[in-house]
């Protein structure tokens, strides 16, 4: 279990969905996950955050009704200096579309992309410091970039100083992000095998009880199953989209 601390820079410190039915949405999660929700900052538009036994797992908010975003969860990577990020960022040949901006005295805030379009975001904190706990089902548990190849790994490098890394994958172009020793986040090349409606992405796990039983749910709540479940070497896993369309990966951790 991880409680809510400050994170290195370059940790996973958050997730958020941006969607257009709120409500709708939050019932989907209180179902799946067993979420409760509260009101969160607003900066950007109506935003609650979701608690499991009280303590804060993710956010979900509301997008405005003209803008058609892709909606996709997306992973906040913790900084000491959101302004500074943002820059390397931009030198990096990456893109800043929202901020650096300040999320009322939770902290500040931006969302970025990597070059080839990756949406990620920057989290410097304040008040909040993101995820309040993480390995219980219904809370996120690790974050990876479907990419087109690895190599991109050095934008991310360059800009939070993450450790090189690689996972045993023999056959796999895959590479694992270190901070401090410990392992935070992945990278998958899988060249052409990207959704061409999707392209590069980065991808969410919410630990669950019981994958299977929880893919069945995600299509009785309205959402769909991607790939059904399957035994891999991070446990067992299914790939599911919520109604919405966000998608994202329930596992059930090998060990748990």
């Amino acid at each position: 279990m991880t409680e809510a601390t400050r994170r290195p820079p370059g940790t996973p410190c958050w997730v958020s969905l941006m969607v257009h039915g709120l409500d709708a949405t939050q019932e989907f999660y209180k179902a799946l996950f067993d979420w409760e929700f509260v009101p969160g900052p607003e900066q950007l538009g109506p935003y609650v955050r979701a608690l499991l036994g009280g303590r804060e797992v993710a956010g979900i908010g509301r997008l405005p009704v003209d803008r058609h975003l892709r909606i996709a969860w997306t992973p906040y990577l913790a900084t000491e200096d959101a302004d500074e990020t943002a820059e390397s960022i931009r030198s990096c040949g990456g893109t800043v579309a929202v901020g650096p901006l300040d999320a009322g005295e939770a902290g500040r805030m931006a969302i970025c992309s990597d070059p080839t379009g990756a949406v990620f975001g920057v989290w410097q904190a304040e008040a909040h410091h993101g995820t309040a706990t993480a390995g219980p089902p219904g809370t996120p548990v690790w974050n990876e970039l479907l990419t087109y190849e690895t190599s991109i790994g050095k934008f991310y490098r360059s800009v939070f100083g993450f450790e090189p890394g690689t996972a045993d994958a023999p056959g796999h172009d895959y590479a694992t992000l270190f901070v401090d020793g410990a392992p935070v986040a992945s990278l998958h090349g899988v060249g052409d095998a990207l959704p061409r409606d999707r392209g590069p992405h980065w991808m969410t796990y919410f630990e669950v009880a019981d994958v299977d039983a929880a893919a069945r749910l995600v299509a009785g709540l309205g959402g769909r199953v991607l790939s059904p479940p399957r035994d891999g070497t991070a446990g067992r896993l299914a790939v599911v989209a919520d109604p919405e369309g966000a998608v994202f990966t329930l596992v059930r951790s090998a060990g748990r």
